[in-house]
C-alpha cells in the first residue's frame, strides 16, 4: 500500500443527522452506541455470570500498596506510564460504548500496585502491560518478567524495597522473548552486576537471539500493527482505548535487554538461582519462540508464563508474527496439568493475577487446554469437509462448558480469528482452495470495479447507510471499504465507514479487536497521525552483524539493483567478518566468508554499527571520523542507492 501523507481538507463535512438514524453520511467526531449495538452487549451480559466476582477477590488478593504519584517518568520528565488516564473505567458499570465483558477485563486490570502472592511470592501488577514478580531468595530478590521499561520496572522494584524488604536484586528470570518481559531489565539490575557475577540471568533456549530477530525483517509492519493493536492511535475514554486484553496498554520508555547466563533447554531441567530451585517444562513455539514455564518446589507455586493468562490468547496476533501450533500449546499446558496439577496451590503467569487453590487450579489448566484444542480439532474438522477459513470463523462457537469461564473469554486472542490462524497454519493464509481467489484485484481495484458495477459512490453509500440502519455494520464496512480504496477523497463514504466501524469497536469483546476498529475509524475521519511508539534502539545495537546483513536483504529495490554485479568484503573490527553478493537485483549475505575478488571492502567498528542502530550518528558521521571505511568510493555510493526506506505510517484502512 501506499503511503498517504495527507487526505483531503476536513472541511468537507456531510450534513449531520442524528445518530441512531444514519440517514446520511456523518460527521469526523465520535458517536454514542446504537441501539443494536446496547442490545448486542446486552445480550452477552444475559450469557456470562457477572454475579462471580472471584476474579475480582484474587486480583485484590494480598494487596500492600501502589505507585504514590499519578505517573511514572523517566530522568527527563517525560510521561512513561499514566495510572490515572483510566480512572474513567471504574467510575460506571454500564457505559453503552465499552462491551460489558471487556469492561469487566478493565476494570480487572485497572487493580494495580504491590501484591503479597503467599510469603516469599510478591508482584506489581497495572505498571505495565505486562506483571512483574519476585521470588525472595537466600540473599535478596529473584525477578520474573522486568517488564517493558527501566522506568516502570524500577518504581516496581523501589516499590518492593520500601513496603517489603531492601534487598539487591541476586537473579532474573525472563520466561520469553517478548520485550514486555525483558525490556526494563536495565530498571533493576545493570551489564556490570551481571558481569560481576552478582545477578543470574535465566531464560530459555533461543532466548536472546529471537528477542532481537523475531521483529527484524517485518518490523516496520509489525510496529505499524502494533499502533492499532495496543491503542497507541487512540486517547483512553468510554469511546476510545479501554484495555488491551492482557493489560492496559504498552508502556513508552526505552526497552533494554541483556544476554543470559544460564540457559533452560530441556523440560524437567533442574535449576537454581539465589538458592530458590525451579523445575522447567519447555513451550517453545506456543506464545513465543523462546518460552518456559517452571514450578518453584519451596513455594508450591507455579509460573505459566504467557502460555496461561486469564483470556485467550492469540494464535496469530494481529500485529503480525508467525503463526503458532494451539496443538502444541494445548499439549504443554495438559503437561505442566498432570505434572504440577497436584503440586502447585499457587499459579502466577506472565499477565494478569494469580489463580488460587488446586482445584481452580486444575479446572484453569483443563479449561484452557481444551478450549485451545478445541479451536483446533473443530477448524480443521470443517476444513477436511471442505470449508473455507471464514465459514470456519463463523461456525466454531465453545461449548458452554468452555465459553463461560472468564478465562476463555476473547479479551486479546479471539475463537474467530483463532480459527482462520489455524487454518492457515496448516493450510496457508493467502489462499481459501477456490480458483476465483487464486490471483484476486489489488484492494484499489476491486473497489473501483465493485464501486462501478454498484451504480457509482453514491449508490454504495446509500446501501450503506439502510445496512447501517438495520445495523449490519459489517456488510456497511464492506461496501464502503471498496468506496474508500476506489477514492480515498470521498469523506461521505470514509465518514460513515468511520461510524459503521466505531460501531463494531463498541461490541468488540477483545481489547485489540476494539482498538483496531476504533484506531481505523479515526483514520478515516482525521487521516494518518503519528503517535509516539516504544523505542527500541537498546535492543536494536545487540543485533547480530549477519541479521542485519539478512535485513540489508529486504530493503533491496529491484529496479534500482538492476544489473548490478558487485562482491562485498567486510570487516567488522571486534566481531568478524562478512560478505555480501548482489546480482540479479538479490542481495545475498555471508558469515566468515571472505571474496578473493571482491569489487568494495568495507571496514568498520562494531561501535560504529551499534552508533547507528541507536541513532547517535549516521552513516556519513562514522565515514567523516574513519570508523568506517570503504576502499572504492563509487562501488559504495552505488551499494547504497540500491537500499530503500520504510516510513512507518503507511495507509491501513485507506490505500
Amino acid at each position: 500500500m501506499k503511503l498517504q501523507k495527507s487526505i483531503v481538507s476536513l472541511a468537507i463535512i456531510a450534513t449531520f443527522s442524528p445518530v441512531l438514524s444514519f440517514a446520511a453520511p456523518t460527521t469526523s467526531t465520535p458517536k454514542q452506541a446504537s441501539d443494536f449495538t446496547i442490545e448486542k452487549n446486552q445480550q452477552l451480559k444475559q450469557y456470562l455470570d457477572f454475579d462471580n466476582h472471584s476474579d475480582f477477590e484474587d486480583a485484590a488478593h494480598g494487596f500492600i500498596a501502589t505507585w504514590p504519584e499519578k505517573t511514572i517518568n523517566d530522568a527527563a520528565g517525560n510521561i512513561i506510564w499514566d495510572f490515572s488516564k483510566y480512572d474513567f473505567i471504574d467510575q460506571d458499570n454500564n457505559v453503552e460504548t465499552i462491551n460489558p465483558s471487556l469492561l469487566r477485563q478493565a476494570k480487572l486490570n485497572n487493580i494495580d500496585g504491590l501484591f503479597k502472592v503467599k510469603q516469599g511470592v510478591y508482584q506489581i501488577r497495572g505498571f505495565d502491560l505486562s506483571v512483574m514478580s519476585f521470588i525472595r531468595g537466600d540473599k535478596g530478590w529473584v525477578v520474573i518478567d522486568p517488564l517493558i521499561s527501566p522506568e516502570t520496572a524500577a518504581a516496581g522494584l523501589k516499590l518492593l524495597r520500601d513496603r517489603v524488604e531492601d534487598l539487591p536484586v541476586t537473579g532474573v528470570i525472563f520466561t520469553h522473548s517478548h520485550v514486555d518481559h525483558f525490556g526494563g531489565i536495565l530498571g533493576v539490575t545493570n551489564q556490570a552486576a551481571i558481569d560481576a557475577g552478582k545477578v543470574d540471568i535465566l531464560a530459555p533456549e533461543g532466548f536472546f537471539s529471537h528477542s532481537i530477530a523475531e521483529n527484524l525483517m517485518a518490523g516496520n509492519t509489525m510496529s505499524r500493527r502494533a499502533s492499532y493493536m495496543y491503542g497507541n492511535l487512540l486517547e483512553a475514554s468510554s469511546q476510545g482505548q479501554v484495555d488491551g486484553g492482557l493489560g492496559k496498554t504498552t508502556s513508552s520508555g526505552n526497552p533494554g535487554i541483556v544476554k543470559p547466563t544460564h540457559i533452560a533447554s530441556i523440560t524437567g531441567q533442574a535449576m537454581e538461582v539465589d538458592g530458590v530451585e525451579l523445575e522447567v517444562i519447555m513451550a517453545q513455539e506456543s506464545e513465543a519462540p523462546s518460552e518456559f514455564m517452571f514450578y518453584f518446589p519451596q513455594y508450591k507455586t507455579m509460573m505459566a508464563a504467557e502460555v496461561m493468562t486469564h483470556t485467550i490468547h492469540n494464535i496469530s496476533t494481529l500485529r503480525g508474527a508467525k503463526t503458532r501450533d494451539a496443538s502444541s500449546w494445548a499439549e504443554y499446558i495438559d503437561q505442566a496439568l498432570h505434572t504440577y496439577g497436584d503440586k502447585a496451590d499457587t499459579m502466577i503467569a506472565s499477565h494478569h493475577w494469580p489463580t488460587f487453590g488446586k482445584e481452580k487450579i486444575q479446572n484453569q489448566l483443563e479449561k484452557t487446554r481444551d478450549m485451545y484444542k478445541f479451536v483446533h480439532d473443530q477448524t480443521l474438522r470443517l476444513a477436511n469437509q471442505g470449508y473455507t477459513p471464514n465459514e470456519i470463523s463463523a461456525a466454531i462457537q465453545l461449548p458452554d462448558s468452555l465459553g463461560k469461564e472468564w478465562y476463555n473469554r476473547g479479551y486479546y486472542g479471539t475463537v474467530s480469528h483463532n480459527a482462520r490462524a489455524t487454518y492457515d497454519y496448516y493450510f496457508g493464509a493467502w489462499w481459501d482452495g477456490n480458483p476465483a481467489n487464486l490471483n484476486p484485484l489489488t484492494p484499489s481495484e476491486q473497489g473501483a470495479k465493485y464501486v462501478e458495477a454498484i451504480g457509482g459512490e453514491e449508490q454504495v453509500i446509500k446501501l450503506a447507510q439502510t445496512a447501517i440502519a438495520k445495523g449490519q455494520y459489517r456488510w456497511a464496512v464492506t461496501l464502503l471499504n471498496n468506496v474508500t480504496f476506489a477514492n480515498p477523497d470521498n469523506m461521505d463514504a470514509r465518514y460513515l465507514e468511520a461510524d459503521a466501524m466505531e460501531q463494531l469497536g463498541y461490541q468488540a469483546e477483545s481489547g485489540p479487536w476494539r482498538n483496531y476498529y476504533l484506531g481505523g475509524a479515526k483514520e478515516l475521519r482525521q487521516g494518518i497521525q503519528p503517535v509516539a511508539t516504544p523505542n527500541t534502539a537498546a535492543i536494536a545495537k545487540n543485533m547480530p552483524f549477519d541479521q542485519f546483513l539478512k535485513y540489508l536483504g529486504v530493503t533491496v529495490k529491484p529496479e534500482a539493483a538492476k544489473g548490478l554485479d558487485i562482491k562485498i568484503n567486510i570487516d567488522v573490527k571486534g566481531d568478524g567478518h562478512y560478505a555480501m553478493d548482489l546480482s540479479n537485483s538479490v542481495l545475498k549475505s555471508y558469515s566468515d566468508k571472505q571474496f578473493s575478488d571482491a569489487d568494495l571492502t568495507i571496514s568498520l567498528t562494531r561501535q560504529a554499527f551499534e552508533n547507528m542502530m541507536t541513532k547517535q550518528a549516521t552513516l556519513q558521521d562514522e565515514l567523516k571520523t574513519g570508523d568506517i571505511k570503504v576502499s572504492d568510493q563509487q562501488a559504495f555510493k552505488q551499494l547504497m542507492s540500491i537500499f530503500d526506506q520504510f516510513d512507518m505510517w503507511f495507509g491501513v484502512v485507506t490505500p
